[in-house]
């Protein structure tokens, strides 16, 4: 059979043909408030005017730096230069530090049993033989209590992931069986055609899900503001321990990419649900058009959700845990794939960017991506090797203008994440090795990386999946 004709092998599950019902929201905004409560405007424009102010002390204190290189490479040239190599990169740390600081979100309400909606997971899976039914046994051991139905639709797969799938019984697992691969967007757009409740959550297929995940994701949604119509789940790498690659980017998962989410859901605007996990309003997913068919399906997807005016949050304690790439050229892969589904967020929803929200700022951020990428790839990065032979031009003592902001971040975001883990039981593993390179050789492999991805989708190269 072809993808647009799927075989549905359909288990006995007593969650067919449920009518969706209504959400029970109590919204965050409804809290007693505190004597010292700051209103989340209150917060930005605090954020933004003290990230704002150390940007400019540091443009000050670099004059001497852009004068001597403007004798060089020209005035113009030489603020490109260091506005993107240190003046943005202390502008961006020093509004993450404040931001981090100033974050006091709403704890997340318990709700009783009957008070929580079925839920429909969508489980997307492309040669998945490796990891395909530990990712259902974690779906079976969650403790959520309201109806649940499970899709995973095989998305064409050349091993034994069909064969594997056939010999699990589950009553509330569905598999679809497409006889040729469609992509990921395809398999998930199939699978939502079949949603029968009001949220539908995303789950990689070799992602494995920690307790009490999914009631965690959905209280945190319920108990959000109203006008939230997504939120993304924490995800973790589960393959840490696998080789160096894995063990850097733990702390790029446990650090950089969580400290993000945090701080965008905070301003109302978190710019990706990944696919890995999330949760989504289903009405909200047919009516923007469901997961459209590009390389950044979930960004593009998001931005689609904010463009019709809703929120989307991230919940920290709903986690999951997944594979990261093995190999440099793996990871390099995956990065350019989302650096390319940034433009092509950028050519579908260009238009965020004149939206009056909080969350604009962090689109702006995103804008500023590529040219930084690029200035740290050509500039910063041939300056470290001339600053190893006392040639300071491009890279020097000036540099350790975006030290002391980075220090406060990795500092504020590792007790952040700390604190979680303890509350989730869970432990912060030894990782020094991962963290040294992480600080010291991830940018020099990232940024390159994924200035490849954004030349990539504006020269419209031919698209591939690569990894997730």
């Amino acid at each position: 059979m072809s993808v647009d004709a799927p075989q549905l092998f359909k288990q006995p599950s007593s969650s067919q043909h449920v009518v969706p019902t209504l959400l029970p929201r109590t919204a965050a905004n409804e809290q007693r408030r505190r004597w010292n409560y700051l209103s989340v405007r209150t917060k930005f424009a605090l954020t933004l005017v003290l990230s704002l102010a150390w940007a400019v002390l540091s443009y000050v204190v670099a004059q001497q730096w852009m004068t001597e290189l403007s004798k060089l490479a020209g005035s113009v040239l030489a603020h490109l230069m260091i506005v993107g190599i240190a003046i943005l990169p202390g502008f961006m740390n020093a509004f993450l530090v404040v931001g981090l600081l100033l974050d006091r979100r709403p704890a997340r309400h318990q709700f009783a049993d009957h008070e929580l909606p079925g839920i429909t997971v969508l489980v997307a899976a492309y040669n998945e033989e490796d990891s395909i039914l530990a990712t259902l046994a974690s779906l079976e051991k969650q403790d959520y209590p309201a109806p649940i139905e499970v899709f995973v639709i095989n998305d064409g797969s050349s091993d034994r992931t069909m064969e594997l799938l056939r010999s699990v019984r589950y009553p509330w697992l569905s598999v679809i069986d497409l006889k040729c691969n469609g992509g990921k967007a395809n398999a998930l757009n199939i699978g939502l055609s079949h949603a029968t409740y009001p949220l539908t959550i995303t789950l990689d297929a070799d992602s494995y899900l920690y307790r009490h995940a999914l009631r965690r994701l959905v209280e945190r949604f319920l108990s959000d503001p109203p006008n939230t119509a997504a939120v993304a789940g924490a995800v973790l790498v589960r393959n840490s321990r696998e080789n160096v690659v894995t063990r850097m980017q733990e702390w790029d998962y446990f650090h950089g990419i969580a400290a993000v989410k945090r701080l965008q859901s905070l301003f109302q605007g978190t710019l990706v649900a990944q696919g890995a996990f999330s949760l989504y309003r289903t009405d909200i997913l047919r009516t923007v058009g469901g997961w459209p068919e590009c390389v950044g399906e979930d960004i593009v997807l998001t931005w689609a959700i904010l463009r019709e005016g809703h929120r989307v949050g991230y919940c920290e304690d709903a986690i999951t845990f997944t594979n990261a790439p093995t190999t440099f050229h793996q990871f390099v892969r995956q990065r350019q794939r989302w650096s390319r589904g940034l433009i092509e967020a950028f050519k579908a929803h260009g238009e965020l960017l004149f939206r009056r929200r909080m969350s604009t700022l962090f689109i702006w951020w995103n804008l500023l991506f590529p040219y930084m990428d690029l200035v740290y790839t050509l500039v910063f990065i041939p300056g470290l090797l001339l600053a190893c032979f006392g040639i300071y031009w491009l890279a020097g003592p000036m540099t350790l203008l975006v030290l002391p902001m980075a220090f406060l971040v990795n500092g504020l975001m590792y007790l952040i994440q700390s604190r979680m883990f303890h509350e989730q039981d869970l432990k912060v593993r030894r990782n020094p090795m991962g963290f040294l390179l992480y600080t010291l050789f991830y940018g020099i492999v990232l940024q390159p990386g994924c200035v490849l991805g954004y030349a990539a989708e504006l020269l419209r190269l031919r698209k591939r999946w690569g990894t997730k």
